[in-house]
């Protein structure tokens, strides 16, 4: 009887093993500094000093706790062999949620490096006490439904993951915090393309946590990495709606009177003919259609001709002295990292030209 009764427990016992789920005996804790693979994501925990603890979870979640800390970086996502662009790996994209708690700086943030140029990258969605990261923006762009700020910034003699080295950092800094949603991160690093900032071959993607002397904790309840697939036509619009904004003052100047100014709005202005201003960027695909605002000094007509690659794309007319926004449907043009021009090509003396912004739709 009592053998029985024994080998009905064992069976039990063996019953609930098997019906508890996987995660629970999956997750696992880390303290000190490493990297590793969890869950189909690759993960990595390091710190400088200070007090932290990760708790990895199925595929991409995790999450975080920091407390007297110098510099702490959670983060969990996919690296990279370097030898491929963003654009040879195909379209990147994050789904994400997280319950986000920071007691003083800290981000919340798709961070990153490439290689070749050397390049630290940070998409921050959300961020403690001090929104980053202290620059004069490059101009915003708008995607996913939110406006960022663009900036590029400059380490010198610092770490890195190929030692101490001197490299760029580029960042995309929403203007309003969030923690859910989609990141087209193939949209940002077109968007710093554009810019000027070129981007090398991917080291790593990855949603991160991040605290700067600070304390905090962070339950990443929902992270998914996405990697290829449709989305990105390389001018900043993932097929939803969005555009690529590029402000006139952030692109190259050139021509003798080509100048900045602040009315009527922060721009540049083009004073005589052939005076122009231009910048790279990236097109994944052959068609766009593109807006200018802009005015003339006066009520004679302003013209300022679009030319790609070298090559002439129509002309933006502006009739007067008031702000106004004209568009060029249904441009085609090459693909792959083309120069934009803007120019005054037709000056009779009697009216300037002022850019505000282009936008790529």
């Amino acid at each position: 009887m009592k053998q029985r009764r024994l080998k009905f427990c064992l069976a039990i016992l063996l019953c609930l093993a098997l019906a508890i789920p996987a995660s629970s005996a999956y997750a696992q804790t880390v303290t000190s500094n490493q990297t590793g693979t969890h869950g189909g994501y690759d993960y990595e925990y390091w710190k400088d000093s200070g007090n932290g603890t990760m708790v990895l979870g199925n595929g991409g979640t995790f999450t975080a706790e920091w407390n007297n800390i110098n510099n702490i970086l959670f983060r969990k996502g996919k690296r990279f062999n370097e030898t491929q662009t963003h654009q040879q790996i195909g379209n990147i994209s994050i789904d994400y949620g997280a319950n986000y708690q920071p007691n003083g700086n800290s981000y919340l943030t798709v961070y990153g490096w490439t290689v070749d140029p050397l390049v630290e990258y940070y998409i921050v969605e959300s961020w403690g006490s001090w929104r980053p990261p202290g620059a004069s923006s490059k101009g915003t762009v708008s995607i996913d439904g939110g406006t960022y700020d663009i900036y590029e910034t400059t380490r010198t003699n610092q770490p890195s993951i190929k030692g101490t080295q001197t490299f760029q950092q580029y960042w995309s800094v929403r203007t309003s915090k969030r923690t859910s949603g989609t990141i087209s991160v193939s949209n940002h690093f077109s968007a710093w393309e554009n810019r000027g900032m070129p981007m090398g071959k991917m080291y790593e993607v990855a949603l991160t946590v991040e605290g700067y002397q600070s304390s905090g904790s962070a339950n990443v309840y929902s992270n998914t990495l996405t990697i290829g697939g449709g989305g990105n036509d390389g001018g900043g619009n993932n097929g939803g709606g969005n555009a690529t904004r590029v402000e006139a003052e952030s692109m190259s100047k050139s021509g003798q009177y080509t100048g900045n100014i602040g009315s009527p709005f922060n721009g540049v202005a083009l004073y005589a003919n052939n005076d122009k201003i231009s910048y790279n960027q990236y097109f994944a695909s052959g068609t766009h259609s593109f807006s200018l605002r802009g005015a003339s000094n006066n009520n004679n007509m302003a013209r300022v001709d679009l030319r790609i690659g070298g090559q002439y794309k129509g002309t933006f007319y502006y009739g007067g002295s008031y702000p106004a926004v004209y568009t060029i449907n249904n441009v085609s043009h090459g693909t792959g990292n083309q120069l934009v021009e803007l120019i005054v090509t037709a000056d009779n003396g009697q009216w300037d030209a002022f850019v505000d912004y282009l936008e790529i739709n």
